[in-house]
Formats: structure tokens, C-alpha cells, sequence
């Protein structure tokens, strides 16, 4: 295996990280794979709060373009839209319970290795 300068387009883990990319991706899938059901964007926004209006339905849009979830509408006043996760969507379960585990057993780990950097570029000459 040899590294380069450039990512390689044909990786799956880029491809991975290229479909849940985003800061709130990875909670709106998970809390629509948990809730298992249709829910309103509105409860949506509130479930994975302080995410904005605008980056939900940014994130929503993107998800629906590649047939992670489901969106419906209805012809009400005022209108009501539904967000549901698909088959496909829910296959994403058992990826993000294994990522979610690994942060809870190394959580603690990873906060401690934040604070000894800090520590270190704290010290005169940043050692």
C-alpha cells in the first residue's frame, strides 16, 4: 500500500465519509433510524437540536437525493411534511450503534488526550 497527496475517489471510507459528510448528518440519521417512523420537521429540528432550519433542510435534501430517507407531504393547511428513514437508511443502523460504542468506551480517553495537548502547547516553547 503506498500514500499519496490525493484521496483516492474509488475508496469506500471517502465515498463513506463523502455521504454523511456534515457536523449534523450523522445525529439527524441516527435519531430518524431510532425513532423508526414518520416525523415531523419540526420534532426532527427539536431532536437534534441547536442544528438551524436551514442546515436541516440542507442535510434532508442531500439525504432524500440518495435514498436514505423519505419525505411526504401533505396537502393540508398548513402543509405538513414527513421525514421517514428508508431500507436503505436503516442499514446505516449497525455502522453508527459501532460508532456510537466506540465513543462511550473511549470518551473518556479522548477528552484526557485533548487536555494533556493543551497542557503540552501550554508549556513555554509549546513542549
Amino acid at each position: 500500500m503506498t500514500l499519496s497527496d490525493t484521496p483516492d475517489p474509488d475508496c469506500p471510507m471517502v465515498a463513506f465519509v463523502n455521504l454523511i459528510s456534515g457536523k449534523w448528518a450523522i445525529p439527524i440519521l441516527y435519531r430518524l433510524i431510532v425513532i423508526g417512523e414518520p416525523v415531523r420537521f419540526s420534532a426532527l429540528q427539536r431532536a437534534v437540536a441547536p442544528i438551524t432550519q436551514k442546515e436541516l433542510t440542507r442535510q434532508l435534501r442531500m439525504f432524500e437525493e440518495r435514498g436514505l430517507i423519505r419525505r411526504e407531504v401533505y396537502a393540508e393547511v398548513p402543509p405538513r411534511v414527513e421525514y421517514e428513514i428508508t431500507a436503505l437508511g436503516r442499514t446505516l443502523q449497525p455502522t453508527l450503534d459501532t460508532l456510537a460504542g466506540w465513543m462511550r468506551q473511549h470518551a473518556t480517553q479522548l477528552r484526557e488526550g485533548g487536555a494533556a495537548i493543551k497542557q503540552t502547547n501550554a508549556l513555554p516553547g509549546g513542549r
